[in-house]
């Protein structure tokens, strides 16, 4: 498979779309969408998929990473607070245009209205949700 996101032909495309719909990376894909800042971190993910195992999530997020859908964001080492995450995942400029040019966008406000009424999250979560966010150029 292409890691191209951007260039791949209708083989790579069905290949890659193929990829994306998998259920796990597809829930993690639309955990970064519905994510009020849009860059979730690590925790929240794994918080958003009780029903997968942490190495799970992970190794997950990582492939969705070396596809070029998602990328890591980091914040500066001084910005970082104790206590709170460091590193978050987003859609690349490239997932998005891939997301958008299949059709699968037009849920995204509706997304973050559904995670909006999630009204049991663990404090650790909460704290998690508001933890600073490193600015995307």
């Amino acid at each position: 498979m292409s890691t191209d996101v951007g260039t791949a032909d209708g083989t790579e495309t069905r290949e890659l779309l193929h990829f994306l719909t998998q259920e796990t990376r597809f829930a993690l894909v639309a955990n970064i969408l519905q994510h009020p800042e849009g860059l979730p971190s690590m925790y929240e993910l794994e918080q958003l998929n009780p029903s997968v195992s942490e190495a799970t999530v992970y190794k997950h997020v990582q492939k969705l990473i070396d596809a070029g859908i998602v990328e890591a964001v980091a914040l500066s080492d001084d910005e970082r607070r104790q206590g709170y995450p460091w590193k978050f995942y987003g859609l690349t400029d490239a997932g998005r245009e891939l997301l958008g040019r299949h059709n699968l966008l037009r849920a995204e406000e509706t997304l973050k209205r559904i995670y909006g009424t999630i009204s049991d999250k663990p404090e650790k979560m909460v704290k998690y949700e508001n933890a600073p966010r490193p600015d995307r150029d």
